[in-house]
């Protein structure tokens, strides 16, 4: 079977590398990929945004399987092009996606089927934004109504920073459409969880939990990112949490998308807040998470082929989905700058006894075949171990084991995880 995997970051690698361990995967294409992907799979020139061009790429290569990894081309509609090319795909359509694609459908949905969220007001003009922060209470969090590279929820600590985010969004439109409307709800406290999840849109199966680090800096300081790390599985989230959020979250999101005419079909991504009120809704997200899937997915025993045939097939009730009992970390190595200015173009160097899994993002290969850093994310390492003490101090020793000029990381990656599981 040949598959054909849209996107280009550290995501994508790792979904690539875990669908090359099944037996009947005989060639992966990515679109476009990355420099750093070319020893896993074979590197398509494109934009994940054009979608003829995808449908064309799945034509010439006449592949069994597409993934659409990012959101912007589930939202665009790539797998509405796909299906009607007659190609089967893992991903939503662009109905079914719009959970993501627009902040205000989903919190409309959640409040329409009883989801547990944070209360919110919606607005769609800066003047009457600005007139309900006069007087709302903060802590608050904004959020741009459309899609913003993972970066477009604001929380705000004070009430100025509320108004500059007002202003960023819906003024400044620093994030162009996708601010045109703004969210605004109540600031929720207690651990964040991230739970990803398969479904055919009958049947739901999460995955292990995890833990994102978004924070540039040490301590959870410094601008959002689109993650500097990950641990799983996450230790706050217990068997008894995730037997609740079955009943009150994951199943009644898979039936009210179902009751409204959008069955989601994919990897339908749950942002969650651990509150004394119980756990509630942050945001969902169409596909898999970045770097979430760079934990997930290595603790994944079963065959993600199989499993992704069965999403798009309606039968993943019959389908094995399995995972081990070990815990992963991710650290990622970024460019010095990165979430603002950065330079990029430095040459990549791996130990010869670099002993882990490294997941390209922002890679470029030269002339010659020489790895270059070439964005903000540059590099995901990986470990597993049978503690979660154990997975972090091996991908910090597999960290040490990699060199580009201008690279940095978080060194705290899994120190809240691990609190909680030594104190």
């Amino acid at each position: 079977m040949k598959v054909l995997v849209i996107g280009s970051g550290g995501r994508e690698h790792a979904i690539i590398q875990k669908l090359k361990e099944s037996p009947r995967v005989t060639e992966i294409f990515a679109l476009p990929g990355n420099g750093g992907m070319r020893r896993d799979a074979v590197c398509i020139p494109g934009s994940a945004k054009d979608i003829p061009g995808i449908v064309a790429a799945a034509k010439a290569h006449a592949v069994d399987l597409v993934v659409v990894a990012p959101d912007d081309p589930l939202v665009l509609g790539a797998v509405d092009a796909l299906h009607e090319a007659g190609f089967a795909c893992f991903g939503p359509d662009r109905a079914a996606a719009a959970i993501e694609g627009s902040k205000v459908f989903s919190k409309n949905l959640m409040q329409k089927y009883g989801i547990p969220t944070a209360a919110y007001r919606v607005f769609e003009s800066a003047a009457d934004a600005l007139a309900y922060l006069a007087d709302a209470p903060v802590p608050i969090v904004v959020k741009a109504d459309g899609l913003a590279l993972g970066k477009g929820a604001l929380v705000c600590m004070t009430r100025e920073e509320a108004f500059r985010a007002i202003h960023s969004l819906m003024e400044e439109r620093v994030f162009g459409e996708s601010g045109s409307r703004v969210v605004i709800e109540e600031y929720l406290e207690g651990p964040e969880v991230s739970v990803l999840s398969f479904t055919d849109g009958n049947t739901i199966v999460p995955m292990i939990s995890s833990m994102d680090h978004k924070r540039a800096g040490d301590g959870d300081t410094g601008l959002n990112t689109g993650g500097m790390g990950t641990v799983a599985p996450n230790p706050y989230y217990t068997p008894e949490i995730a037997k609740l959020c079955m009943d009150t979250i994951f199943l009644p999101t898979i039936r009210a998308m179902r009751a409204e005419g959008r069955p989601f079909k994919g990897c339908l991504y749950f942002g969650l807040m651990l509150t004394k009120s119980g756990p509630k809704v942050i945001e969902y997200n169409c596909r898999f998470g970045d770097p979430e899937t760079q934990v997930v997915l290595p603790l994944l025993e079963s065959d993600l082929f199989e499993i992704m045939l069965a999403v798009e097939q309606e039968r993943l009730a019959e389908c094995p989905v399995r995972f081990t009992d070990r815990h992963a970390c991710c650290v990622v190595l970024a460019s010095k700058g990165y979430p603002e200015a950065y330079q990029t173009g430095y040459p990549i160097g791996v130990d010869a006894d670099f002993d882990a899994r490294l997941y390209c993002a922002g890679v470029k290969a030269d002339a010659e075949g020489a790895l270059l850093s070439a964005g903000g994310r540059v590099l995901g390492v990986a470990a597993t171990d049978k503690t979660l003490r154990g997975a972090v101090d091996r991908a910090y020793a597999q960290v040490s084991k990699v060199h580009f000029e201008n690279a940095y990381c978080r060194r705290d990656i899994g120190a809240r995880a691990l609190c909680a599981v030594e104190d």
